[in-house]
């Protein structure tokens, strides 16, 4: 989808008649699922075009990549991405297509964006019911239902040059510690689903020093 500065791009979505946003699937079946309050499927949206000042709610994932030195892969997400562009976060995050579940979306998006292979199996669900709602710079509006998933893998597997240039700009291993700690000094420096969630996983997956202590902390959006 194209940047929101970009001549001639508009963030602004078309209305129907109840004054909603207007949604329609894509031909290609590069769709986001579309839910009510509940998180209930109601339908379906071209992924290119759901994104404006207007997003309805849509299902989304989130992926924790940590290494056997207790780091976390980041990312820096691309800088013509329609939201967020340039900001550093989590290691992957993508939507499911209809029908496909969450797990499978995030091994697929995995691979496409950072040319890993992790099974979807090696995934584990830390915050299932995790939600929010995020206006960036520009106007433009993430609304998701986003279930967050950790996996511990080989780190000298990712090779940033294998990284799809469309999705990201840059990757590093940031020790899990520095990562808590920057979510909760500097959280302008992350985007604002990663700075809710880091808290989440740190409670679920603490740094290996504290494994038997714990740390956990700040609020999350409902």
């Amino acid at each position: 989808m194209t940047h929101p500065d970009a001549p001639g791009a508009s963030t602004h979505a078309a209305m129907d008649e109840a004054g909603m946003p207007c949604t329609a699937p894509s031909a290609d079946g590069d769709d986001v699922v579309l839910l009510d309050e509940g998180g209930n499927p109601i339908g379906a949206a071209d992924r290119r075009t759901v994104h404006t000042d207007r997003t309805p709610l849509h299902l989304a994932f989130s992926t924790y990549l940590f290494d056997v030195d207790d780091r976390l892969l980041l990312t820096q997400r691309a800088h013509d991405k329609v939201t967020w562009p340039g900001v550093w976060s989590n290691s992957c995050c993508g939507h499911p297509r209809p029908g496909e579940d969450p797990r499978d979306a995030a091994s697929r998006r995995i691979r496409e964006e950072l040319g890993l292979h992790i099974d979807a199996g090696e995934l584990r669900c830390v915050a299932p019911d995790f939600r929010y709602r995020a206006i960036d710079a520009h106007g433009v509006v993430e609304h998701e239902m986003c279930p967050v998933y950790v996996a511990e893998i080989d780190g000298t597997g990712q090779d940033p040059r294998r990284a799809d240039p469309r999705e990201i700009a840059d990757s590093r291993w940031v020790p899990w510690r520095e990562v808590i700690d920057r979510a909760r000094n500097d959280p302008a420096g992350l985007s604002p689903w990663a700075v809710l969630q880091i808290p989440l996983v740190a409670e679920a997956r603490p740094p290996r020093s504290e494994r038997e202590g714990g740390d956990s902390g700040v609020e999350v959006s409902g």
